[in-house]
């Protein structure tokens, strides 16, 4: 069998995640994503025996890279609030440069195609990600509630004060930026 070529498996991860941006989830097709990959549909077949394993396979791309992103480069024994504010700008920037994948993510995770799979993908890495919300709240520096409750409103204010910014109601200055993150961290000190 002919091993799958690098430069298709990214064209269908690139026209599966502008095609999301455009019509959403349930306007994709397997069809519509050979089409804008500039393949064949039996070629998509090939390398996605599904729209279901293909958004699945997707998500664990996606979700692999934030992963890292969150993982990388932060100063492990910086002040917490410090951490907590690089992180959040970081996935600020990222959200905002990668913008067709963080719409893939907020309504692959809210779709019926999350799968089991998915979710037990999601969990091995949640612990590792969220552990900074755990070791704060032990040292009383965030409130003491459920760390899903804390991550919803880190995420939550990402995700929010992107679309701000790309819709144009939020500058892109820093002190626009600094007024988001504090607000952010206003909800999660202690």
């Amino acid at each position: 069998m002919k091993p799958k070529d690098d430069d298709k498996q990214q064209a269908i991860a690139s026209a599966t995640l502008a095609l999301v941006e455009r019509v959403g989830l349930s306007g994709l097709t397997m069809a519509g994503i050979a089409r804008e990959a500039g393949i064949a549909t039996g070629t998509l077949y090939v390398y996605h025996r599904s729209k279901e394993e293909l958004l699945n396979a997707l998500y664990e791309q996606v979700k692999g890279a934030l992963v890292a992103l969150i993982d990388g480069g932060i100063e492990p024994h910086a002040p917490f609030r410090r951490r907590i504010q690089q992180n959040w700008t970081r996935l600020l920037r990222h959200r905002l440069a990668h913008y067709p994948e963080a719409v893939f993510m907020d309504q692959y995770y809210n779709s019926p195609w999350f799968s089991e799979a998915s979710r037990q993908f999601s969990a091995r890495f949640a612990s590792g990600c969220l552990g900074f919300f755990d070791e704060a709240r032990a040292q009383q520096i965030v409130k003491d509630v459920p760390t899903m409750l804390l991550a919803a409103n880190f995420f939550g204010s990402v995700r929010d004060t992107a679309n701000l910014l790309r819709s144009g109601d939020l500058p892109d200055t820093e002190a626009a930026l600094a007024q988001a993150f504090g607000i952010c961290w206003d909800g999660l000190k202690a």
